[in-house]
């Protein structure tokens, strides 16, 4: 018999992750980071995106109007 635990939210996500979870495109997330729009931490060789910068992120979006 398994025991099903609940996922583990993620705190920091690669940068493929996070171009899964806003749905676009890897090279877009890229784009992002680099233009400082999308904040990211950075140890050794590796960027690795918040969970919470991904939320303000998205949180900033501006609706298009009608």
């Amino acid at each position: 018999m398994s025991t099903a635990y609940p996922p583990v939210d993620q705190l920091l996500y690669t940068p493929a992750e996070a171009a899964a979870v806003l749905r676009y495109g890897r090279s877009t997330v890229y784009e992002l980071m680099a233009a400082g729009v999308i904040k990211y931490v950075k140890q050794g060789r590796s960027r690795r995106i918040r969970r919470s910068d991904l939320e303000a992120y998205v949180n900033h979006l501006e609706p298009l109007p009608h």
